[in-house]
């Protein structure tokens, strides 16, 4: 039997421990007498603490503290927070020890993964509903929720700014007082001379889309459980996507060495980007060390995670497009402003990322990006699957469906003469297309959904039930190169019996990369499957360094060190099965649990007998291991499109989606299974997007109107049709196995494909989503339909 498993749709290496209950996340994990905190969240969008008074809290039997900005002082996630640290000093363990290596520290304050450091832990201005006053530590919930509500808090209430738009106005109040107008950034790019291009244009049309505030609704809620070992250390159990950025920023905020914080993620449930944000750990931190170092969990309840986590960022976009008869596109103008809520978080990165990762697909003679990140008074916006393209791709390739129908030319074709070739080379990341097939991904969709005979089947409708088919194309990454750093470690120790523990620093987070490993290493050291044993459990203590799963970079980029390491340990068993046979390692190879001749496959010894012999040689026994990183600094570029068929009541407003087809150019697909999963999953969440989820909020007072599963409309099994997977496989050079990315890129392109089949049903065209029934409604009773 040969052990050839890239391509393969083996099972899950985690499938038995999630479907039997045996999986353990953050939550199924417990210390002694562990203590439970809880959060008082401002009321108000906008409020100064004039007065606090905690007194009637702190007397309530048991609790155990009561934290105030007042014990954790002006802190921007980087200062130490006087008295908590010197409560856990000992005569062996020293403040100064405590905190050696922090101050001044020349990556303390790095570049790469750092957010703006503009949030307390607790703060004393209040700029969103849902921000963190105070905090209690009780010895049980109920305690500690009677406690909260005896915390007394005089507010001085301020001018709430819920839009972008009131918050650019002239004269309106700053919400961060070091940010002229509101805004967090504003920086763009430029290529070519976008004038004289518009000038050479046969056309120059114009078009405003917007998309609003949705949140992630992964299944387990925020939670973490902090506590201060025997070494004086900090230890915080999370579910996280990023445990190594949680100790650096959890080590800064705290103002201690990074090497007294120990982070542990077990089992995570789900992400989306919500976890790829330090949103809880810092504060559970604090109130564990607030009462000695004893261990404190904290989580939030559905309601509080939905405002005071992430959002994905709102945007308003104009875009002027030059453009000739024939539908070549010589210049493109898109101005962008992105709502980022009370805090930076992820901030103006989304809007440069989707401008970014936008530009592979339309290489045109000019391109002028103009994005605005502002900050509002409603909940901190963040990463979120996709990280700014789903904005982008609904505007752009709704523009550019608009622009066909104007000019009345083929939706299909004029993307087909623009879309980029393999060879580019991006004028400013500098990142080359080595593989590029959106275009057979254009005619695979085409073909799945019938797009001629239904064209013309549902030529001049009328009636209450009219049906369109729509399209719309995307491009991606892989990773964040050339921005940030692309960093990924693995470990691989073989035992005596020929197999292997495969120790990574990339997280699991419900996609699959655990599953994806192993099978490359399986491949590349013909062993089966169930000899590779992946340790899914991060703990920064043991764990090789790798920053995180965000960015689809898992496969890619953690795959490349993954690649590394299995070929190192192969290198190491032919190098010690040559000293046992004297056979040159060059003229050997492994293959079905068997060290063999590379030209006849003829077997030498067996692999099992190789790694017993490296434990128990009595003069060259060395334990066959590989310990290595890899720095990515290349990116592969994936492309893909939708093809949507939507069926539209015109009386009622109703969009129902009958049929959809998300295609993929992700270069070689590892596990056809899970990569069909994946589209699977974003294709459901981008209907959401598409027609029926928004957060609301009151806009004089900035409170959230449906912060929970109930009024918050998530499309159910009874929304979602028959999602089509296809992929068309062409192997990047570049890439482990010649992979590309495939995480995020599902969420792209489905929700203007959508739009655009509703516009070919109804000739209307909806520049805003959600395009839920009352909008709908609303919008065809003005023109006149209804």
């Amino acid at each position: 039997m040969a052990y050839t498993v890239v391509g393969k749709s083996v099972r899950r290496v985690d499938a038995v421990a999630k479907v039997t209950g045996k999986a353990k996340y953050t939550d199924d994990f417990s210390e002694r007498n562990m203590l439970v905190g809880k959060i008082l969240h401002s009321p108000y969008a906008h409020a100064l603490v004039k007065s606090i008074d905690v007194s009637k809290a702190k007397a309530l039997p048991g609790v155990e503290a009561v934290l105030t900005y007042k014990d954790l002082p002006d802190i921007r996630y980087a200062t130490a927070i006087p008295g908590i640290i010197e409560a856990i000093a000992t005569d062996d363990v020293t403040v100064a020890e405590l905190k050696y290596g922090t101050a001044g520290h020349p990556y303390s304050l790095e570049e790469n993964h750092r957010d703006k450091e503009d949030r307390n832990i607790l703060t004393r201005k209040a700029r969103f509903v849902g921000d963190n006053i105070a905090a209690v530590v009780a010895v049980d919930d109920l305690t500690a929720s009677k406690a909260l509500k005896l915390i007394e808090v005089e507010y001085e209430e301020l001018e709430v700014l819920t839009s972008t738009d009131a918050a650019l106005k002239e004269g309106a109040p700053l919400i961060h007082d070091d940010c002229e107008r509101n805004i967090l950034s504003s920086h763009g790019y430029e290529i070519g001379n976008l004038e004289e291009a518009l000038q050479e244009s046969d056309h120059v049309i114009e078009g405003e889309y917007e998309t609003s505030i949705v949140q992630h609704c992964h299944l387990e809620n925020q939670v973490s459980h902090a506590y201060v070992d025997s070494d004086r250390r900090i230890v915080i159990m999370t579910s996280t996507q990023i445990p190594h950025i949680v100790r650096r920023i959890v080590a800064q905020s705290l103002g201690i060495s990074w090497g007294r914080v120990r982070v542990i993620k077990p089992y995570i449930g789900g992400g989306f980007g919500n976890k790829q944000d330090v949103c809880i750990e810092p504060l559970n931190a604090a109130m564990s060390l607030a009462v000695g170092g004893r261990p404190v969990r904290l989580e939030l309840s559905r309601e509080e995670s939905m405002i005071d986590t992430r959002t994905r960022h709102a945007f308003k976009f104009k875009i002027r497009t030059g453009i000739n008869n024939d539908g070549k596109i010589n210049g493109i103008h898109i101005s962008a402003v992105s709502n980022t809520g009370a805090y930076a978080s992820h901030g103006h990165s989304i809007a440069s990322s989707g401008g970014g990762k936008f530009r592979y697909l339309y290489p045109t003679k000019a391109l002028k990006y103009d994005p605005i990140t502002v900050y509002t008074n409603l909940p901190v916006a963040g990463a979120m699957r996709g990280y700014g393209t789903p904005q982008i791709f609904f505007a752009f390739e709704s523009h550019i469906e608009d622009i066909a129908k104007k000019l009345n030319l083929d939706p299909i074709e004029i993307r087909k003469k623009n879309v980029v070739k393999e060879g580019h080379v991006d004028p400013l990341s500098k990142n080359t297309i080595r593989s590029c097939s959106i275009r057979e991904c254009i005619d695979k969709g085409r073909e799945l959904i019938k797009w001629d005979a239904k064209k013309a089947l549902y030529k001049d409708q009328t009636g209450d039930i009219r049906r369109g088919l729509g399209m719309a194309c995307f491009s991606y990454a892989s990773g964040t190169y050339p921005v940030a750093l692309e960093l990924a470690g693995a470990r691989i120790v073989m035992n005596q019996d020929g197999s292997v523990q495969l120790q990574l620093g990339a997280t699991e987070i419900g996609q699959g990369s655990d599953t994806v490993f192993a099978q490359m290493v399986s491949e590349v050291l013909g062993i089966p499957m169930y000899m590779v044993h992946v340790i899914s459990t991060q703990d920064t203590d043991i764990t090789p360094f790798d920053t995180g799963s965000y960015a689809s970079r898992q496969t890619y980029v953690s795959g490349m060190a993954v690649e590394k390491a299995a070929l190192e340990v192969k290198k190491k068993v032919l190098a010690f099965a040559s000293s046992m046979t004297d056979i040159p390692a060059h003229l050997l190879d492994l293959k079905e649990q068997a060290v063999v001749f590379k030209d006849s496959g003829e077997k030498v010894v067996d692999l099992e007998v190789v790694a017993m012999q490296s434990y128990y040689d009595r003069v060259n026994a060395q334990p066959i291991t590989s310990d290595v990183s890899n720095n990515a600094r290349i990116n592969a570029i994936p492309f893909g499109v939708t093809f949507a068929e939507v069926e539209v009541d015109m009386k009622t407003g109703k969009i129902k989606v009958l049929e959809i087809y998300n295609v993929h150019d992700s270069g070689k697909i590892v596990n056809p299974l899970l990569a069909e999963g994946q589209v699977h999953g974003g294709v459901s969440m981008a209907i959401g997007y598409a027609l029926s989820e928004q957060l609301l909020f009151d806009e004089k007072t900035g409170k959230p109107l449906n912060n929970n599963l109930l009024d918050y409309k998530l499309p159910t099994i009874m929304d979602t049709p028959d999602i089509g997977a296809a992929f068309i496989e062409k192997e990047d050079p570049t890439g482990p196995f010649g992979v590309k990315s495939l995480g995020e890129p599902p969420i792209v392109s489905p929700a203007p494909a959508i739009r655009n089949a509703v516009l070919d049903a109804t000739d209307v065209a909806f520049n805003r989503i959600p395009m839920n029934p009352q909008r709908v409604f609303e919008k065809f009773k003005e023109k006149g339909l209804i």
